[in-house]
């Protein structure tokens, strides 16, 4: 069970640093802040620290800086993990993200062993690593993505008396790697120009998609729309366990969750409908749409439908 911090009096340094924390992840993420403004105060500064440092590890990975001083970015991104864990940064520290996650990290339970993962997740970047096979594929969504996921459930916590909360890191960590299987068909041309691939190399092979995505059109010959379907279907299967998480919760988390992971589902209806629409540019969906999603989370519906299906699983 987690801390309550609701009438904890913050000081103004540390009410600065989440500010700059929250301005950071306005600008950057609006998926993400969308979501978060779902949650009280204090689960929603804290969120904004983790994605403030998320942010920051993976801008160091997606930057022009040369490999080596990659690296030695990330390790020092590192270090400063270890002085929060230790207890050595005070309110007065040039570096506000620092600041606010020295804070959040004494105010909830926050695993920060999951930003080191996220660390180790960029550094697979860095080295221009691909991936062979899902389960090759899943070690690497597992750090940039399931982490998030745990250090989430970490400010969220989980209800007292839960059914199966033994299993909620589990659930969460599976939810990431929805999200992150999302992200990378969504920006599967991006990331090409960017010279990467993500997508397993036997499933490009599968479907005569090997030779990449350069351009506004599937490679000639290949089964691009089957291609996409088939990881669809893969993230579809994996959101679906992912939900079960969300009885687990307290309703605003539980609405926070249910939004961001509405948002990505959505999404992937989208690129299921029109899966060139990915090589031509970048999917979204419009401010009303997601209104809807945060609506429909706040109300409880995806909660109450994944408690019925549990229930039926175990009749």
């Amino acid at each position: 069970m987690i801390r309550t911090v609701e009438s904890e009096q913050v000081s103004a340094p540390v009410l600065a640093a989440y500010s700059y924390c929250e301005a950071v992840t306005g600008q950057q993420a609006r998926n993400f802040a969308y979501g978060i403004r779902l949650l009280p105060t204090p689960k929603r500064r804290a969120m904004s620290a983790l994605y403030a440092l998320s942010r920051r590890v993976d801008d160091i990975g997606d930057g022009e800086l040369p490999g080596e001083a990659k690296v030695a970015r990330l390790e020092d991104t590192r270090s400063l993990l270890a002085r929060v864990r230790e207890g050595a940064v005070e309110e007065d520290d040039t570096d506000p993200v620092a600041v606010a996650l020295a804070h959040a990290s004494r105010a909830f339970p926050i695993p920060l062993g999951g930003l080191d993962e996220l660390i180790d997740g960029v550094q697979m970047d860095v080295r221009g690593e691909t991936y062979e096979t899902w389960d090759d594929l899943k070690v690497y969504c597992r750090c940039v993505a399931g982490a998030i996921g745990r250090l989430s459930l970490g400010v969220f916590g989980t209800e007292p008396g839960a059914r199966g909360a033994e299993r909620a890191s589990e659930y969460a960590d599976t939810l990431g790697l929805a999200l992150q299987l999302t992200n990378i068909l969504r920006d599967v041309r991006e990331d090409a120009h960017g010279g990467r691939t993500y997508l397993p190399a036997d499933d490009l092979a599968k479907f005569g998609c090997s030779a990449g995505f350069g351009g506004p059109t599937p490679p000639e010959g290949s089964d691009f729309a089957g291609l996409v379907h088939f990881e669809v279907r893969r993230a579809r299967a994996l959101f679906a366990e992912g939900y079960r998480l969300l009885p687990m919760l307290d309703r605003r988390s539980g609405a926070c969750v249910a939004a961001m992971a509405g948002i990505y589902r959505r999404l992937l209806d989208r690129i299921e409908r029109d899966p060139e629409a990915v090589l031509r540019g970048r999917v979204s969906l419009p401010g009303r749409e997601k209104a809807y999603v945060a609506v429909r989370g706040l109300s409880g519906l995806d909660t109450r439908h994944v408690s019925r299906r549990t229930v039926r699983r175990r009749a």
